[in-house]
């Protein structure tokens, strides 16, 4: 097994040319008087050699949102481009699938470009990362909203003790914590929020987090899929194989630790793939590690609309996630038409894999799979 900590057990640095290749920030966009707040002076000290652009709103920024010809320079907005900005409606939604609520959001989008990620759909051929800087009034939303919860009536497939509350829904944290201290802050809110806990989704593997003192009080669920897929569509994130390596070093330094199965892409010859995925999950994992391990399993969703968007970036993706022989339109609960597999391909599939997992790491819990 291989850590990704220093010799000396310590937590290192994101190592440099990791930062480099996702992050080169030549343009903050900035809400007007944006400085009130702390931390967006941290992170424009952070970055100070940053052009820095006025905006009326960190939602309507011309040029950038909407622009079919961003499409072309996907990949070079999102590493030299960030938005600071306000949030200024603050609710935690109920979920009950992943997390028992939605967070409000400290960030959205992000530096990697996952060519399967439903957050572009909304933004408009441009998903740079959007730092919102009021940190304290959301943190101090959070902490309220559990203390009215009060002791969780039932254990359900969320966890059997605590509230959880998804903190990443529409951003990397493992990212977010390269730009800003908005994910520390949450981590040690919730080390100390006796009642409840934060869960995010991550593609990259952050060794600063583990400098964090969690103390249980977050659940990071590292997405993986089979190595060679992944090659292709999870771009600029980290190789699958150093997800499994940072398992172990996670889980030591006091993160509850589950696996995020998604997506899972149909092609030719897939349940031999995620045979071998499990296979190194399972050789590159301690006991320790395996015994508190839980998933969620996810099938393939796309959208005719991101379709157009990825193949003016990135056509080869394509030729995986754009199935029609293989899927059917479904509407979604936002009335959206989207793709997924065809009934009742889908429903064998599923079982296939869960059944896969069962053998292949008995101690993994499947905690829903659709």
């Amino acid at each position: 097994m291989t850590s990704i900590l220093p010799n000396d057990g310590s937590a290192g640095r994101v190592p440099i040319a990791l930062a480099d290749r996702l992050l080169d920030i030549r343009r903050i966009y900035h809400e007007p008087n944006i400085e009130r707040f702390a931390r967006a002076q941290q992170v424009l000290d952070r970055f100070p050699d940053a052009q820095r652009i006025e905006v009326p709103s960190h939602q309507a920024i011309p040029g950038l949102y909407g622009n079919e010809g961003n499409v072309e320079d996907w990949v070079r907005i999102k590493r030299e481009v960030l938005v600071l900005g306000e949030k200024k409606s603050l609710s935690a939604r109920r979920n009950e699938r992943s997390s028992d609520w939605i967070a409000p959001s400290t960030a959205n989008g992000c530096a990697m470009a996952c060519s399967y990620c439903y957050v572009p759909r909304r933004k408009g051929y441009a998903n740079p990362i959007t730092v919102f800087t009021n940190i304290e009034r959301i943190t101090g939303y959070l902490d309220r909203h559990a203390a009215r919860q009060g002791v969780k009536p039932a254990p359900n497939q969320c966890d059997p003790v605590d509230w959880v509350y998804d903190i990443g829904e529409n951003s990397d944290c493992s990212v977010d914590a390269m730009v800003s201290d908005n994910v520390r802050d949450l981590v040690e809110l919730f080390a100390r929020i006796p009642n409840a806990k934060a869960s995010f989704a991550t593609k990259l593997v952050n060794p600063d987090l583990l400098g964090y003192d969690p103390r249980g009080g977050t659940r990071v669920r590292f997405s993986l899929m089979p190595a060679e897929t992944s090659r292709v569509v999870d771009i600029r994130t980290a190789k699958v194989a150093d997800r499994i390596a940072a398992l172990d070093d996670f889980v030591e330094a006091g993160y509850e630790v589950h696996l995020n199965f998604s997506p899972v892409i149909v092609h030719e010859g897939w349940l031999t793939d995620w045979a071998e995925l499990l296979e190194q999950i399972a050789d590159g994992t301690n006991e320790r590690t395996k015994r508190q391990l839980a998933a969620e399993v996810i099938f393939l969703t796309h959208n005719e609309g991101l379709h157009d968007v990825n193949l003016g970036w990135h056509p080869k993706g394509e030729e995986l996630l754009w199935r029609p022989d293989l899927q059917q339109l479904k509407r979604s609960q936002s009335g959206q038409w989207n793709v997924r597999y065809k009934s009742p391909w889908k429903g064998r599939w599923v079982q296939e894999l869960t059944d896969l997992i069962a053998v292949k790491l008995p101690t993994c819990r499947v905690r829903y799979a659709f």
